[in-house]
């Protein structure tokens, strides 16, 4: 009988597909995030043969040590950054994540944030909320239409892609992006533009962001590519946090080098770099993009059915192949 660790609770129905199929499934006790030593603690305890693990743990060769019968490490989550791939492929270890689930929600929330900056929305709620209104003003927290504006993507996979056709089909925007590879689908039905980063830097309104956190991508936006925008421009983050050198994004806030940003994802997360939280033209959430019932349990269903898949000898139909 397959044992399987779990590294927090997820949601039912990922477990009780597990159960189902006879599998041993243990749960790490406290709604927390364990600490790595915590974690090699409880992985130590027991012959595991796979585990579940969120973009939390830091996955790496002290963990595979901790645990060298697990030929399976599955991610609850899209991105796997928290886990090193190339270890895992030297000692034969199959990585797969739960890709293609959180891609509505997560395009949901960066139009979400992007309308927030250009309606000023939180400013306005706060404002409220402190008392301060009395009475409509002409000139009362002007914002700027989102419609007909230049929406620059920066990676079109699956949730860029859904940005695209959410912005084009319900605000006309125009639609420019970035990518290492041609996206023939969005430039087919959204009349999307590619361009090299720089010049979609230059010619958005707002710039929205969704490539994973390689080598590559950390600190993509930086201080030099933030000087590239329009001061009237919006920067929106919901893919990883150090895709953007925050310090050098508050600065570019205070010294309104742009106009404001929206994140759901922090650099050093939890911690928000100095200043950031000060900021009236940022808008912060707490990496809550996925957030939704139906993501939630779909991702659970299918870090599930990449476990089953790889217990009943099938490749994980969401295997990271690097």
């Amino acid at each position: 009988m397959a044992s399987i660790f779990i590294t927090r609770k997820i949601p039912d129905v990922g477990i009780d597909m597990l159960k189902a199929k006879g599998y041993e499934v243990d749960v790490y006790p406290e709604d927390r995030v364990p600490t790595q030593a915590e974690l090699i603690e409880f992985l130590s305890k027991k012959p595991y043969d796979a585990v579940i693990c969120l973009l939390t743990d830091e996955i790496d060769a002290k963990v595979f040590d901790a645990v060298p019968t697990a030929k399976l490490f599955a991610t609850y989550t899209v991105g796997f950054n928290n886990i090193d791939v190339a270890e895992a492929k030297k000692r034969g270890i199959v990585v797969t994540n739960t890709a293609g689930a959180s891609r509505v929600p997560v395009a949901e929330h960066a139009m979400a944030l992007m309308l927030g900056l250009t309606t000023r929305l939180v400013e306005a709620d706060q404002y409220t909320r402190d008392g301060k209104y009395e009475g409509w003003s002409p000139m009362h927290f002007i914002g700027e239409d989102f419609s007909g504006k230049t929406l620059g993507l920066v990676g079109t996979g699956a949730i860029g892609s859904e940005v695209a056709r959410m912005a084009h089909h319900g605000f006309n925007v125009n639609i420019i992006y970035s990518d290492p590879r041609p996206n023939e689908q969005i430039e087919k039905d959204y009349g999307a533009v590619r361009h090299e980063l720089d010049d979609v830097l230059k010619m958005a309104d707002l710039v929205s962001i969704h490539v994973p956190l390689m080598d590559s991508t950390h600190h993509l936006i930086n201080a030099d590519k933030l000087k590239l925008m329009k001061p009237t421009a919006f920067l929106v983050n919901t893919s990883r946090g150090p895709v953007i050198d925050e310090a050098a994004l508050v600065t570019a806030l205070q010294n309104k080098t742009i106009a404001g940003a929206g994140l759901d994802v922090y650099e050093f997360e939890p911690k928000l770099s100095p200043g950031l939280a000060d900021l009236q033209n940022a808008i912060l959430t707490p990496h809550i993009a996925s957030a939704r019932i139906e993501a939630r349990n779909e991702m659970a269903q299918i870090v599930a059915n990449n476990v089953i898949d790889f217990f009943e000898g099938k490749t994980p139909r969401n295997e990271i192949k690097m």
